[in-house]
């Protein structure tokens, strides 16, 4: 029997983690930084365990901070989805931060501070139940990461990362209009009170919709994707695994429920969204064989991730919310895996191009079998997460066929399944690169800090060491668990799906 939970302590996953980010930046210990870096995600997973068990029980829980009224309040609502979003976004802040500490970067001046901030900025996003508040969590996030490019990147980090701050900028600008927009046509921002409104009022529904073209930028949707390969690998692999975790991945939660709650039937401009979606499926997938770059083949990855994350939402039924959702953290824990992996690569050759890397196989066989599994991941084989989630993706979009659109179902499967070839093909043209060919002779030792590393004559002895490898390889046995366990971790998504579609639990939690 899972302990009762307490909804006045939901907002403890915000405030712990800003008052660790309090504590670094006026007692700035290395021992305390380290003790802090990582006991918060732990203690946040912990605690997301215990509440995603509760919820079993209990499915949704509210609390209004301060006690005041509903239309004052700065609410904070939990259910199954939340919970599971709050539990793999605190195992991968502690690979990522692992990664940082293992590389030296978490030495930078304020790296712990601002990590710990991003992380309080993530949960109050997943936990609150206001359009408004949304945004600001979602600015809660950004600050930080804004310093975190800066303080860990070299020069031409910072010229790309200029790319991220404006994207993030104008998107919150478009953002905290549509929220402006809801309240001008709805009286209200808090979901609750929204419950049904896009689908009755086609005012409400314009302006839910401008809110979620913010929020499918941020997320990295086709035609405004380009942003996201360009940026992201141009941050330290430690900084784009947390990135890849939580930035993108709230955007979509956010889109998630949002339309779950405001939207009785569905997705508003259906067809139009469906068209981007699968247009994002396709680019992602395909754009990968022109990389040139690991971890910019994984950028063109994450936008496919990203469309097939959306289909889900696309078709909104049971199954496919359920697989959207299983979709989403299999993508979390692989990608991270992915990223952390090429980056202890990098880190120790200097390099990700693919041109300067190779016969990896043979000198690094533990490592590139972690990436292996990874590839195999994203493509959809066993024994990976990847595998249930591009099942029940197809499943959801075959039922569409007999029972709703058949043009939509079938389009779905076809584009599910011509990602994955096309994906295929470019991890191939990515493996064949790295993995095989002849050995490598020489190598570039001081390229991942300052990005002018000379190359010089590489040792017999130079391998990758265990330690960097652990943060990667942690993140890719959680996805053959979930392969394995599915039979455990799958009625967890049905729940979740099951709250997304019946909202009235939700409604009652934050009103009652």
């Amino acid at each position: 029997m899972i302990p009762a939970v307490d909804p006045a302590l939901l907002p403890l996953f915000v405030v712990i983690p800003l008052l660790g980010a309090a504590l670094l930046v006026l007692i700035r210990r290395a021992v305390l930084e380290h003790v802090l870096l990582l006991g918060v995600p732990v203690l946040l997973a912990g605690a997301a365990l215990w509440l995603l068990l509760f919820h079993r029980s209990v499915p949704v829980i509210s609390h209004a901070v301060g006690g005041f009224s509903d239309v004052l309040a700065i609410p904070f609502v939990s259910d199954t989805a939340s919970a599971v979003m709050l539990l793999v976004t605190a195992l991968s802040t502690l690979a990522a931060s692992g990664f940082l500490l293992l590389t030296g970067e978490s030495r930078y001046r304020f790296v712990p501070p601002l990590v710990l901030l991003l992380t309080a900025g993530v949960n109050g996003a997943l936990l609150t139940g206001d359009l408004f508040n949304l945004f600001v969590w979602v600015e809660v996030m950004l600050m930080p990461s804004y310093a975190l490019i800066a303080v860990t990147g070299t020069w031409r980090r910072l010229g790309i990362g200029r790319l991220f701050v404006l994207v993030n900028l104008l998107t919150s600008t478009i953002l905290v209009i549509g929220v402006g927009f809801v309240y001008g046509t709805a009286g209200t921002v808090n979901l609750a009170e929204l419950a049904g409104a896009g689908s009755e009022d086609p005012r409400t529904a314009a302006a839910l919709a401008v809110v979620l073209l913010a929020l499918s930028v941020k997320g990295g949707m086709v035609p405004v994707h380009s942003w996201l390969p360009r940026a992201y690998p141009a941050t330290s692999a430690g900084i784009m695994g947390l990135f890849s975790a939580l930035h993108t991945k709230v955007a979509l939660y956010a889109m998630f429920r949002i339309v779950s709650v405001t939207f009785s039937e569905g997705m508003p401009y259906l067809a139009v969204f469906a068209v981007l979606v699968i247009a994002t499926i396709l680019l992602g997938a395909f754009s990968t064989a022109a990389s040139s770059r690991l971890r910019t083949a994984m950028g063109h990855q994450m936008v496919a991730g990203v469309g097939h994350i959306l289909l889900g939402l696309v078709l909104f039924t049971q199954l496919s919310l359920t697989a959207g959702l299983l979709y989403l953290v299999h993508h979390v824990v692989t990608i991270s895996a992915l990223l952390l992996t090429t980056g202890a690569i990098e880190h120790t050759y200097g390099s990700g191009r693919l041109e300067h890397l190779s016969g990896l196989a043979r000198r690094d066989p533990w490592v590139i079998a972690i990436l292996a599994l990874g590839l195999f991941s994203l493509v959809g084989l066993p024994p990976t997460s990847g595998l249930w989630g591009k099942i029940g993706l197809l499943g959801a979009s075959a039922e569409q066929i007999p029972t709703g659109d058949a043009v939509l179902g079938w389009a779905a499967i076809i584009a599910v399944l011509a990602a994955s070839v096309g994906s295929l093909l470019g991890l191939q043209r990515l493996w064949r690169g790295i993995a095989w060919g002849e050995d490598m002779t020489s190598y570039r030792p001081d390229d991942a800090r300052t990005g002018r590393g000379a190359e010089v004559a590489l040792p017999a002895e130079v391998r990758v060491p265990w330690r960097l490898a652990l943060p990667g390889a942690s993140m890719m046995v959680l996805s053959l668990a979930m392969f394995l366990g599915i039979g455990l971790v799958l009625p967890f998504f049905d729940a979740a799906a099951a709250g997304l579609l019946d909202v009235d639990a939700y409604v009652e939690a934050v009103k009652g």
